[in-house]
């Protein structure tokens, strides 16, 4: 079996396919697939959605059941199945207790949800589960203060929860130092790759939404950068719907200016960053292209980062300089400010130590050692 990517007739934003072993698509998987394709989900989410599922049909063709009778033990064998090397889960290699487990909790939680919707799906498609991955419990029961819509009408009636989960830490958001930010931005030869990263750090947007960014979007004047929900021929996507504009400093103005002026030129494009040295000239970058240029720069300037580390790092200096959390989180674009707090509700040593420095624990001591 094998992740596929596909593009649908007159389709711009590609998407992604599960192959069986005759090579044709999984018909109950690509049925789900083309569903949240249709929603406008993600083409990154759709992708990681086929090979949760590829791990599972996997699993349970080396068992020989059918993927509408599995029952809540199955569940438990697949994430035992998940902990195993690959090398080991068919069966014919034994994996000792020292080779650790494969898949974290995390991942093993992520897999679970992408099957729990695909059971859903199909469960409101006639599919007859039972209470498989599903568990029915009063609204009563519920510890948080959320109430859905008309609750005080339905209270007696049941709400879905998902019967199995691993427990997983949460992971800290990884930041830069503002060396690592600074030779990052030195190790790029390209004023055009330069802006990009700078994009990225002064405004704390997503990679999709600066690669879809246009001129319009940018005001000198304002200094502002404004991020739309679009539809854009490299892809690229907006992971809000709504519209954000975002104070940026005079610096970034200034290397945009020098952007066009030296590198854009007379280049007929709406879009910011574009193909200006390979591939076809006007173009706007693409994801691959992108990426590309990640490792080119990770060598080159010794920093081993990823894009959204640069969205962390705004968003998380922004806290430590004390601005408002609502702001933050209609800054980064969250719906809600719970999203802001679940991921940068934390503090660094450093954090700490400041705090307690500014409070007066650390430098004088009332009691001595």
């Amino acid at each position: 079996m094998r992740v596929q990517r596909v593009r649908p007739p007159g389709a711009i934003v590609e998407s992604w396919t599960l192959l069986g072993a005759d090579h044709l698509p999984v018909e109950p998987v690509e049925r789900w697939l083309a569903y949240l394709s249709s929603a406008e989900r993600s083409p990154n989410t759709v992708k990681s959605y086929a090979h949760d599922l590829k791990d599972w049909f996997g699993y349970l063709i080396g068992r020989g059941i059918d993927w509408r009778e599995v029952r809540l033990e199955d569940i438990g064998g697949f994430i035992g199945w998940l902990r195993l090397p690959p090398a080991a889960r068919a069966g014919g290699v034994l994996a000792l207790p020292s080779a650790g487990e494969h898949c974290s909790n995390s991942s093993v939680n992520r897999k679970l949800s992408a099957l729990s919707s695909f059971y859903e799906f199909h469960a409101r498609h006639g599919l007859d589960l039972g209470e498989l991955l599903i568990t029915w419990r009063p609204y009563a029961g519920s510890r948080t203060a959320w109430k859905p819509f008309l609750q005080h009408i339905a209270k007696d009636q049941l709400q879905r929860r998902r019967t199995v989960a691993l427990r997983a830490p949460k992971p800290v958001p990884r930041v830069l130092t503002a060396d690592e930010a600074q030779a990052v931005l030195d190790a790029c030869t390209r004023r055009r790759d330069r802006l990009l990263f700078a994009v990225l750090h002064d405004a704390g947007v997503r990679i999709g939404e600066a690669l879809g960014l246009r001129h319009e979007d940018v005001s000198v004047a304002g200094r502002t950068v404004t991020v739309m929900p679009r539809v854009n021929d490299n892809g690229a996507r907006t992971k809000s719907a709504k519209r954000r504009t975002i104070p940026v400093s005079a610096q970034l103005m200034r290397l945009y200016a020098d952007y066009l002026e030296l590198e854009y030129g007379d280049l007929d494009s709406d879009y910011v960053f574009v193909n200006l040295w390979g591939g076809t000239i006007g173009r706007p970058l693409s994801y691959d292209t992108a990426h590309d240029l990640v490792e080119r720069t990770r060598r080159a300037s010794g920093v081993h980062f990823d894009p959204h580390w640069f969205r962390h790092t705004y968003a998380t200096e922004l806290l430590r300089r004390r601005t408002p959390i609502e702001s933050v989180a209609a800054l980064l674009g969250h719906a809600s400010i719970t999203t802001t707090l679940e991921i940068y509700g934390h503090l660094t040593i450093e954090d700490a130590r400041r705090a307690l420095e500014a409070a007066g624990w650390l430098p004088e001591r009332q009691v001595n050692w």
